[in-house]
């Protein structure tokens, strides 16, 4: 249909999928996981089932997987330039969303899928909270409350290890984070070997500001944002609260044991107070804003389920 003269015509620099459009995507890639192998990836709580693997993040797997071949037949071209071998660098993927919406459940499934594909077998996952400051560090700064926003987190390390990791570096190392003591633990790294393909996930990876600053995202060959209604994602936050409450929080090594004991009126309740004075916040002015910048965004409906994908036009 041809515009009329004066009429807008809408333009977008995403193709638009249903669920069920994307699916026939796939083209017949047999799903290479069971659901016991699923649950075994993504914890038995996770609510995700096989049917959504196989139609939203298999297909997303087979798009990845093109896009890593072609950034080898790039990186092939540039050292027949060069006339020299050069490192092969790993294809960097980038995940984020905000908290409860769901990222490291999507981050486990699509780690195992890709590393399912014969041809880049080796694929590490890391998550930028190993990048939070120490405890004691943010306590002194009085960054606890801010816990997730862009400043709590120690950047120029975080960029100095995208920039080794992606200089081709035998080694890189990441710190890593405890959910139980909600800190750093110290002497303790995650140690990334020259593996295919990485990873990122995180709540601000995709952010950028003013300035001639590098920024995680520069680093990133492909990137994904997770998006759901704020409301839906409060409930989700709450559920994952009060299923914590019964869980992680009665350890009494829990930074959260105070939380164990409150009724579950109490509990969701503090869970909604936490998530309106911090994670909203966070996701309004930070994590939200980024959302456009992504090449592919997975929109989620209050099932928890994807409903429909975005993939940025090339």
């Amino acid at each position: 249909m041809t515009a009329s003269p004066g009429e807008q015509v809408a333009v977008s620099r995403f193709v638009e999928f249903t669920r069920a459009g994307w699916a026939r995507l796939s083209d017949a890639t047999p799903l290479p996981l069971t659901e016991p192998q699923l649950r075994q990836v993504i914890g038995p709580t996770e609510r995700m089932s096989l049917d959504e693997v196989a139609d939203v993040y298999l297909p997303l797997s087979r798009l990845l997987n093109l896009y890593v071949a072609a950034g080898h037949r790039l990186h092939e071209a540039a050292a027949t330039f060069l006339g020299a071998a050069t490192p092969r660098v790993p294809y960097v993927i980038g995940i984020a969303g905000s908290v409860a919406v769901g990222k490291s459940a999507i981050a486990r499934v699509l780690q195992a899928l890709l590393a399912r594909w014969p041809t880049h077998p080796a694929v590490d996952l890391v998550t930028t909270d190993g990048f939070l400051l120490p405890r004691t560090e943010l306590e002194a700064r009085g960054l606890m409350e801010r816990k997730g926003f862009p400043e709590s987190y120690d950047q120029r390390r975080l960029v100095r290890f995208m920039a080794d990791l992606k200089s081709g570096a035998e080694e890189v190392s990441a710190p890593v984070y405890s959910h139980l003591a909600y800190d750093i633990v110290p002497g303790e790294y995650q140690v990334v070997r020259q593996p295919d393909i990485v990873l990122v996930e995180g709540l601000n990876v995709l952010q950028t500001g003013s300035g001639p600053s590098t920024f995680v995202s520069d680093f990133f060959d492909f990137s994904i944002y997770v998006d759901a209604n704020e409301g839906d994602i409060e409930q989700w936050y709450v559920e994952r609260f009060l299923a914590l409450r019964e869980t992680l929080f009665r350890n009494p090594s829990s930074y959260f044991h105070r939380y164990a004991s409150l009724t579950t009126d109490e509990a969701a309740a503090t869970a909604r107070s936490i998530w309106r004075s911090i994670n909203l916040v966070n996701l309004r002015q930070n994590v939200l804003p980024t959302r456009e910048r992504a090449h592919l965004i997975l929109e989620k409906g209050r099932d928890h389920a994807v409903r429909r994908v975005r993939l940025r036009k090339l």
